[in-house]
């Protein structure tokens, strides 16, 4: 899988703009504890496995998209990192996911320390891109259209917005 990770950040900011303004408007500090809750959020989706009602593919994109996010947050450009999709399959995935979001809630609790925490939250969130796109090609996932088609319905929650 080639995926254009510049393109698709510049994309995510252009989307946060127009979508989550909500979001764009806290503190960086407050923005980056709101994508650890939603890291956390999606490893108890794939913890609970079958009785989860929204699908792990579904997990995998929002976990991309707010990684994304997480990145311009960070001042992260994820094209100067190591990341590949052609790296060996994980043992478990889930393992994986919690430690790098367990990492970035550190970091996020390092803030109210004043403790240094941008290395930290950027190890993990690069962390977080890795496994988006190992389990996406482990599990053959289309990950750009499967972007663009949750983009749209996130879009559509946003009815003050005229286009």
């Amino acid at each position: 899988m080639n995926i254009d990770l510049l393109r698709l950040q510049c994309e995510q900011h252009a989307h946060d703009q127009r979508n989550h303004s909500d979001i764009l408007s806290l503190s960086k500090n407050d923005r980056l504890k709101h994508y650890g809750l939603h890291f956390a959020k999606y490893v108890g989706r794939l913890a609970r496995g079958s009785d989860e009602l929204k699908s792990a593919e579904r997990t995998v994109v929002d976990t991309f998209l707010v990684a994304l996010s997480a990145a311009n947050t960070l001042h992260q450009n994820l094209t100067t990192l190591r990341i590949s999709s052609d790296s060996k399959p994980q043992v478990d995935p889930i393992y994986v996911l919690a430690d790098a979001a367990g990492r970035f809630a550190d970091a996020c609790e390092k803030i109210d320390h004043l403790e240094e925490f941008v290395p930290l939250a950027r190890k993990a969130n690069a962390d977080l891109m890795q496994w988006v796109l190992t389990t996406s090609a482990e599990r053959q996932i289309d990950l750009e259209a499967l972007i663009k088609e949750r983009r749209k319905e996130l879009a559509a929650r946003q009815f003050y917005i005229v286009d």
